[in-house]
């Protein structure tokens, strides 16, 4: 019998390595969609010659360079420059020009991977003369994926494949101008980065990231389950100014979550949302399973009581006033 004919098994054994992870390293990947994370977790054993998830627990906890390896395999990399074009075009139509009157304009790029959905936005703020006053915040808890987003280099082959898009999404100029021929690589225009912060951020426990114009959280959250996806939904729509745009990949939708009330449609087919004047609601918080704490639990229950226990004082008084009208 196959080690991993039983099913229970390795799911425990996935998530011991999870929390291994955890509490060794500081990384939640629990509510990750277990199918994505398994499928990592056994490209990773399939090069390292491990036939066992045991041994790939106890190369986490003692090996931080074969941990280092794994994460990297965690972090979905999938990307390109101007993905999906009709999005591009939809944000240069339908999205900058309300941007024009801003003093200035924050856009948060969350998971960026190695960086083509920033340099992508980069351009089109440029080339709509919004550059100037913008300030990209590229985020990923991949610390590799971040060096390379930073460094902007590309291989040839793919910058081909970028130049096609940005032609689809409306590209005004030649492609070529954004880019410096360097052996077999092209590396992006230094001038494109001086308007953009690279920083580490965690979806799953970080916090607010807060008054952003845009948020651009594209073919990301398919890989987390619905708790996590709410979790982050609600963390976006605290970091949005009232007005700001949510632009989503193209099989994510916020329409699922506690917080789609929060939301107007801007395009269906492209994903971008726009945050309305409605407030997130305490229930909304509520179902937010990282705001109910002992700790918050304790404390309501302590205001409560507080409050009862005023409630009586001034009812006592009260009937004590009325006592002494009626003698």
């Amino acid at each position: 019998m196959d080690y991993y004919d039983n099913e229970d098994n390795e799911n425990l054994e996935i998530g011991l390595l999870l929390e291994a992870i955890s509490v060794k390293y500081g990384y939640d990947f629990k509510s990750y969609a277990k199918a994505s994370i398994k499928r990592r977790i056994r490209h990773r054993m399939s090069i390292a010659g491990i036939k066992k998830i045991t041994e790939v627990i106890e190369r986490v906890i003692y090996d931080r360079g074969f941990f280092i390896e794994l994460l990297g395999d965690f972090s979905i990399s999938t990307t390109e420059m101007f993905r999906d074009p009709d999005f591009f075009q939809a944000m240069r139509k339908d999205v900058f020009p309300s941007l024009q009157r801003l003093p200035y304009i924050k856009v948060w790029v969350a998971g960026c991977s190695t960086g083509e959905e920033v340099y992508s936005i980069g351009i089109m703020l440029k080339e709509e003369g919004l550059y100037d006053k913008a300030m990209i915040y590229a985020t990923d808890y991949s610390d590799k994926s971040l060096s390379a987003a930073k460094d902007g280099v590309f291989s040839i082959k793919s910058v081909k494949k970028y130049a096609a898009n940005y032609s689809d999404a409306g590209g005004i100029q030649s492609f070529s101008n954004y880019f410096t021929a360097k052996a077999n690589s092209a590396v992006i225009d230094p001038s494109l980065r001086h308007n953009m912060v690279f920083s580490i951020h965690n979806l799953a426990s970080d916090g607010v990231f807060g008054e952003m114009n845009i948020i651009l959280c594209r073919n990301v959250l398919i890989y987390f389950n619905r708790g996590l996806q709410n979790k982050v939904f609600g963390l976006f729509t605290e970091s949005l100014e009232y007005g700001g745009y949510l632009c989503l990949g193209s099989k994510e939708t916020i329409r699922l979550s506690n917080f789609s009330d929060n939301y107007d449609e801007v395009l269906k087919d492209e994903k971008i949302y726009r945050r309305n004047m409605r407030p997130v609601s305490y229930s909304q918080k509520i179902n937010d399973n990282t705001a109910v704490t002992p700790e918050f639990v304790t404390k309501g229950g302590e205001l409560i009581r507080e409050v009862k226990s005023k409630i009586e004082e001034l009812d006592c008084l009260i009937r004590g006033e009325s006592g002494k009208d009626s003698v």
